[in-house]
């Protein structure tokens, strides 16, 4: 092997060792947080604050998610969820999928027209308050399904499905199509639609994580607890078991109590964080593959 072989070699196995490790440095930075908050929940709230659970469980328990499983309003919020996420994510699917498809078409009249239109609703809009006063006039107030259709399109989640038909569909698919007598809703349906596999995946993690962990616009349009989601839920279970105040006056085996209930609210926050992020954790392994290929659209290609 000459020197210049052994020096590219040898480059070449310096910047593998100095890349793997910023990965797994980074993976590291990016898991740990949530597995701090898994053995935080299962761990004594005493030893969590003071900061013993840095790398393992410490006095293993299970009040905390006793406490928090206790609650009915838990379990109507994940039925509510559940519903809000499939049907929302359908819905959005539904829309953005064809509408993407269509402005692929350059023949369409004003498809330049409507695409700087779906393009210029991300930097423009009318704001919280006009939104609430069309809601309000379509009767969507304290109506579970104002989290369903209360946003149809993602416009740059439209763009980049858009991106994907352009890009990994080559036209003369399309015009051998066309030659055999299909229609375009022939070639939608039974070419566009088998060949968008990853984009579809990735359209329906990022619409999915969305619905899954919204809360806000339901703090603001539903005031019926039994439409709440489950992040309104958790929420609303941490805030009531952090906001006790202690009477002088008051006996003391209450005072022990509240204060025991205000301690526990401190081990509740990290039970409530792996409860909200559990289902998502699990699902995520299933559609990763079309992921990686869904998120690689737009790369350079050799």
């Amino acid at each position: 092997m000459t020197k210049q072989a052994k020096s590219k070699l040898h480059k070449t196995s310096a910047f593998d060792v100095i890349n793997t490790s910023l990965v797994v440095l980074i993976t590291l930075i990016v898991a740990y947080p949530l597995y701090f908050c898994i053995i935080a929940s299962f761990s004594d709230p005493t030893q969590v604050s003071m900061g013993r659970t840095l790398l393992w469980v410490k006095d293993f328990t299970l009040e905390a998610y006793k406490y928090v499983f206790q609650e009915e309003r838990l379990w109507v919020g994940y039925r509510n969820t559940i519903i809000y996420t499939v049907l929302g994510t359908l819905y959005n699917l539904i829309l953005t999928i064809p509408a993407a498809y269509v402005l692929t078409k350059k023949y369409m009249p004003f498809q330049n027209i409507l695409s700087w239109y779906y393009f210029i609703t991300m930097y423009i809009g009318g704001g919280m308050i006009p939104d609430y006063l069309l809601r309000k006039e379509l009767g969507l107030l304290n109506n579970p399904l104002v989290l369903i259709i209360g946003t149809g399109v993602s416009c740059y989640n439209l763009i980049v499905t858009r991106q994907y038909f352009a890009s990994s569909i080559h036209p003369d698919i399309y015009e051998a199509a066309y030659i055999d007598g299909a229609s375009e809703f022939k070639c939608f349906t039974s070419i566009a639609m088998p060949l968008a596999k990853p984009i579809i995946a990735v359209m329906t993690l990022y619409y999915g994580v969305d619905h899954w962990n919204s809360y806000y616009n339901a703090l603001i349009y539903i005031r019926k607890e039994k439409y709440y989601p489950l992040q309104l839920v958790l929420r609303n279970i941490l805030i009531s078991n952090q906001n006790t105040s202690v009477d002088l006056n008051t006996d003391i085996s209450v005072i022990e109590y509240l204060l025991q209930k205000q301690h526990m609210a401190q081990a509740m926050k990290y039970s409530i964080i792996f409860i909200a992020s559990a289902p998502l954790l699990i699902i995520y392994p299933f559609i990763q593959k079309y992921f990686a290929k869904g998120v690689m659209i737009g790369s350079v290609k050799g």
